[in-house]
């Protein structure tokens, strides 16, 4: 009975009540963080891919060094630049209202790179003989690419792009450097005020839900195209 109380005293805490509340309505910027990242970051990667793997060397090179300046620099930093670069180098001056627009920007452009990277393994991973069978069949570039590739490429880079949107879900918390209201930048404020690692606790709950939820889609989304076995 002693421990039924303590759980109901628990529960009717208003402070904690609070907290959830808030960490509840966070929840919503850091999924559309997420959400809107993947939207953009998937088919950007692919127009970089292409590029990467362009026959025109000055295009193909200025790509490599794009991938390399956005894998081999803190996503922090790259928050920063895209954020104060307006102002700072141009003399532009942004509004509070282009923090979430940037953080957007500076989460796709990076995951972008990544993906990019990805899909380039894939694509170069297919036998050439296919491209051969398919010229034969007198099937054009596009139609090899489209009908025959690509369907192998999502297939075969499934289990890594799943690694980097796991990596993502995580990731969004990064967005408190610029002061967007997400949800870990919700629980610090939180955890400053009540002086207690509770905020952090339940905002912890909060990304290990999201991140099964996620990892789990993806995980059968990769059984149904795996319909070889």
């Amino acid at each position: 009975m002693g421990y039924l109380q303590t759980l109901i005293d628990f529960y009717s805490n208003s402070t904690l009540l609070k907290t959830l509340r808030l960490l509840w309505e966070s929840f919503g910027v850091t999924v559309e963080i997420f959400f809107l990242t993947v939207i953009f970051s998937l088919p950007l990667g692919m127009g970089i891919c292409s590029l990467r793997m362009s026959k025109f060397k000055p295009i193909a090179w200025l790509m490599r060094i794009y991938i390399s300046i956005m894998r081999g620099t803190p996503l922090m930093l790259q928050l920063f630049v895209i954020y104060y670069g307006p102002y700072y180098i141009f003399g532009i001056y942004v509004s509070d209202s282009y923090r979430f627009p940037a953080v957007i920007i500076a989460f796709s452009l990076n995951y972008a790179a990544y993906f990019a990277e990805i899909y380039r393994a894939g694509i170069q991973s297919i036998p050439v003989g296919q491209y051969e069978a398919a010229d034969v069949l007198g099937y054009s570039r596009i139609q090899t690419f489209f009908k025959i590739i690509l369907p192998q490429v999502i297939k075969r880079t499934l289990p890594p792009v799943t690694n980097e949107v796991i990596t993502l879900t995580k990731d969004t918390s990064l967005a408190f450097a610029l002061g967007c209201a997400e949800m870990f930048t919700i629980a610090k404020r939180q955890a400053s005020g009540q002086t207690s690692m509770t905020p952090y606790i339940a905002a912890a709950v909060f990304y290990y839900i999201f991140n099964f939820v996620v990892a789990y889609s993806m995980g059968w989304l990769e059984k149904k195209l795996d319909y070889y076995r």
